[in-house]
């Protein structure tokens, strides 16, 4: 199994004669195949929660629309990486065919890999979020006062990112850790498909901004309420407001900004 982190030898720079310990989080680059016939480029992971990964990114990029879709997934060992072997039904496997090749490989940090389409705002929307049911500050809060417990990984490398899920009382449910905040949503996306955990009234957690692409995935994933660390684009805000997403970013442990979507939110 490959390391998900190494420990290594540094010198402080005012200090070179003192080395110190300090560990530092792996990627690795991993295969996507479908049905063992059509291969689907290479994404650099944390080489962990892989089948979660490929749950998540079959949902969110369009590849199949439930979990039923996905006959197996399997993951094997080569010499430079894994490789997924994805079995996926055979309407979701003749939708795949009909599209174009996605020839690059998609890097750590990015979003809408190998593409030359991307949707726009108005061909983003789908059904618009329900204001029900509604979620409260508390529990908000709350989540995000339990969120630095839950990042294992960032907290023996200080490098990756998070995705978690709590529930509407704060309760933070699951957590997916990846050293590309892309990834890591991915990965709590397909946990929460395969786990069975229901969107309905549940908020999604990240360490990250909230980039355009990290807004189609959550709308994909039917996320009505989500709490960023960093800002938003204003891409990622229309669409937002356009779903009537909850979005809440900027959000630290002592103040937390409200973007759109405030009528979900009770006890402010």
């Amino acid at each position: 199994m490959t390391p998900l982190f190494h420990t290594r030898k540094v010198t402080a720079l005012d200090r070179p004669e003192q080395e110190i310990d300090l560990n530092i989080a792996d990627e690795v680059p991993v295969k996507l195949v479908f049905n063992g016939l059509v291969p689907y480029g290479v994404m650099m992971l944390t080489p962990d929660h892989l089948t979660d990964f490929a749950f998540g990114y079959c949902l969110t990029e369009h590849i199949v629309d439930t979990p039923q879709q996905i006959r197996s997934v399997i993951v094997t060992e080569g010499e430079d990486g894994p490789t997924l072997a994805v079995m996926i039904s055979g309407d979701c496997l003749s939708r795949l065919l009909r599209r174009k090749t996605r020839a690059q490989t998609g890097h750590s940090s990015c979003g809408i890999c190998g593409s030359d389409e991307v949707p726009s705002v108005n061909q983003a929307v789908q059904s618009v979020f329900l204001s029900n049911p509604t979620v409260t500050a508390a529990a908000i809060r709350q989540a995000l006062h339990d969120l630095d417990d839950w990042q294992t990984l960032n907290a023996t490398t200080r490098m990756v990112h998070g995705a978690a899920w709590a529930n509407g009382e704060g309760q933070i449910l699951l957590i997916r850790e990846d050293i590309g905040r892309h990834n890591a949503l991915y990965k709590l996306i397909g946990a929460c498909m395969r786990h069975g955990i229901l969107p309905e009234g549940g908020i999604c957690l990240l360490t990250s901004r909230y980039s355009y692409e990290m807004a189609l995935k959550t709308v994909r994933a039917g996320m009505a309420t989500v709490v960023a660390v960093s800002a938003p684009t204003e891409r990622a805000l229309r669409l937002a407001e356009a779903m009537k997403q909850t979005l809440i970013a900027i959000a630290r442990h002592d103040r937390q900004f409200v973007f759109c979507g405030g009528e979900r939110l009770t006890g402010r």
